[in-house]
């Protein structure tokens, strides 16, 4: 059995790429020869400036941003609609679910059923939507990569609430059963599970979290982690066909 393991030529769908981890998957995976269809909820001008920056590099790769409520269904299938058209095949050959929210509420009682759900909506229902539209491509071509952004949070870690926590335990959950049933068509499907990452929406900087169990002085390598750091695991995913159903842990040592 041949393998294949090139990136170069292959279509990846990065969502929320106007975010500091999922501008660096981009601009890795374009190092490596992919073409890009970019996400983003309401920073236009982020992904703008991203693919200005990359078309300045290489002007012959195909490049398409992309307006998207990720809580949205049918936003997401007008993004595969908008895929097949400016990138004429129906859908990518790696899939990067990125997009993520989580509001820290640390404590049950303050959690509302409205938070919940929309918690739910955005970090789980969304990567099985993406998933199931993205599946069916890789399949006819018996190659994919499918990658979830998760979180320490999946196995009670972190310093956010259990909403945030059932949302990306779902999503690990879901990886792992895809991961079984999907390899026998050549899809590989993983997910990267940060914890305290800076320059992101949740932590902008190390300040944030001073006085609190993220602070920098409770995680053993004594600083937060970098959305570069994050974007290189994605990668190695990307390029690394072997490797299926695992959580990868990027925790600076935190448990």
């Amino acid at each position: 059995m041949s393998v294949d393991n090139e990136i170069k030529g292959r279509l990846a769908l990065i969502t929320g790429a106007s975010g500091g981890i999922g501008a660096g998957c981009a601009r890795d995976l374009f190092h490596q020869g992919a073409h890009l269809a970019l996400t983003y909820s309401s920073n236009r001008a982020a992904v703008d400036e991203l693919i200005a920056e990359l078309q300045s590099k290489d002007a012959t790769r195909r490049l398409s941003s992309h307006k998207v409520d990720i809580g949205s269904s049918e936003d997401i299938q007008r993004l595969f609609d908008e895929i097949k058209d400016a990138h004429n095949q129906p859908g990518p050959d790696i899939l990067i679910s990125n997009a993520g929210y989580g509001k820290r509420i640390p404590d049950i009682i303050d959690i509302s059923l409205e938070e919940f759900d929309y918690t739910v909506s955005i970090n789980l229902r969304a990567s099985f939507i993406l998933s199931k539209l993205a599946v069916p491509h890789m399949t006819a071509q018996r190659w994919g990569r499918i990658i979830f952004i998760s979180s320490i949070a999946a196995t009670g870690g972190g310093i956010n609430g259990c909403h945030y926590a059932a949302s990306k335990a779902g999503v690990t959950g879901m990886m792992k059963n895809l991961a079984n049933k999907l390899a026998q068509h050549g899809i590989t499907v993983n997910d990267v599970a940060p914890a305290m990452i800076g320059a992101t929406g949740m932590i902008p900087d190390a300040k944030f979290v001073e006085g609190t169990a993220g602070d920098v002085k409770n995680i053993p390598v004594g600083r937060l982690g970098t959305p570069q750091e994050c974007a290189n695991v994605v990668s190695m995913l990307c390029g690394t066909g072997y490797m299926t159903g695992q959580s990868l842990l990027l925790a600076g040592g935190l448990r």
